[in-house]
């Protein structure tokens, strides 16, 4: 009976043993908020980097419990000290965060791009921007101011001189305004002449005068409409230096932005770095590839566009701390997924069949 007994215990204790280790493993994982790798919904998570490691957790017997961090930086801190079991993101592979921390098999294609506003060197604000710095504007109201003399003295002459003219203040003014603009404007005039040959002399001269303030008026804007489009636009990366760029705190778009020696402004999150871009307080925004094109694709009444190809190109993987027991399993399943395309039809979902 001691024996039976005995061996009864000892094979309720292996079933025990058993479903502990098919029990699912509790790991606490830290993301990143970046569409459409991960957004919150409704207060859940959810994104191609969140199916994506949902879809391992199932096949690893996982249990996640998120944890949201502010920024790339603090998310690889994170991992790195061993706060959290895994970062999942759109987490670039780079050689100084491999470092700190143990990246799995990667699983998506990227690099950085440039966004620019869509409406920038040709508009209105700019233009005036030009001429106010150029000194123009400050000649333009001086000839306004000569315009509106001019006004007066002819009509205080035409009040004395024509029987005919208006008696109104108002009504006379506003015809010698129109007979002084047109001739500024177009080098014409009907006045009547009350002075002779002497009026024919001077309103040839004020002619000429006009066509000496319209041609410089026009050749001032088109001046600093030119400045304005060489000096502003921005085409490619050799057109950034001498701007302010945006970029996300801690990303590859800071780093590499930085080492090419150009002035950065750091935000933490996406839409804070596109009001900044609204704003003027950047020149162009650095950023990942993906992450600015399904922007610009899920918001096409934002005034952006992004502007030239993709340059220094890398990969995303998932990070977790060094000698990590996750890290090997992970990347096994990784590369299993890829194998069956699983991957790539995850990819498809979310940007289409463009690559």
């Amino acid at each position: 009976m001691i024996a039976l007994a005995l061996a009864i215990g000892l094979f309720a204790g292996a079933v025990r043993a058993q479903d502990q280790d098919t029990a699912s493993r509790p790991v606490t994982v830290g993301v990143y908020e970046s569409p459409p790798f991960v957004t919150r919904e409704n207060g859940q998570y959810a994104g191609m980097a969140i199916e994506l490691w949902e879809s391992l957790e199932d096949k690893l017997g996982l249990t996640s419990t998120y944890q949201s961090y502010p920024s790339y930086r603090k998310l690889i801190e994170a991992v790195g000290s061993g706060e959290i079991d895994a970062a999942v993101t759109n987490l670039t592979i780079t050689r100084q965060r491999a470092q700190s921390i143990a990246f799995t098999q990667p699983w998506y294609d990227s690099g950085l791009r440039i966004m620019t506003p869509s409406k920038g060197s040709g508009s209105f604000q700019n233009i005036i921007d030009g001429l106010s710095d150029s000194g123009h504007l400050t000649t333009f109201a001086w000839l306004l101011i000569l315009a509106l003399f001019a006004t007066v003295i002819i009509t205080l002459l035409d009040r004395r001189l024509d029987s005919e003219f208006p008696r109104r203040w108002r009504e006379g003014l506003a015809d010698n305004f129109f007979h002084t603009m047109s001739i500024l404007t177009t080098g014409k005039t009907t006045h009547k002449n009350l002075f002779g040959w002497i009026g024919r002399i001077w309103s040839a001269l004020w002619m000429v005068l006009g066509v000496a303030i319209i041609a410089y008026v026009t050749s001032s804007i088109t001046s600093v409409m030119t400045t304005t489009s060489l000096t502003n636009q921005i085409h490619s990366l050799s057109d950034l230096s001498g701007k302010t760029v945006g970029v996300l705190g801690g990303s590859v778009g800071e780093d590499y932005v930085q080492n090419l020696g150009i002035r950065t402004q750091n935000y933490d999150t996406l839409d804070a770095s596109i009001q900044g871009l609204l704003s003027g307080e950047v020149d162009a925004l650095v950023g990942d590839a993906p992450v600015l094109e399904y922007f610009v694709h899920s918001r096409p009444g934002q005034p952006v566009r992004l502007v030239g190809a993709v340059f220094h190109p890398d990969k995303y993987g998932f990070g977790f701390p060094l000698q990590s027991e996750l890290l090997r399993p992970v990347t096994l399943e990784l590369l299993g997924l890829h194998e069956r395309g699983d991957i790539h039809k995850l990819r498809v979902r979310y940007f289409g069949n463009t690559r």
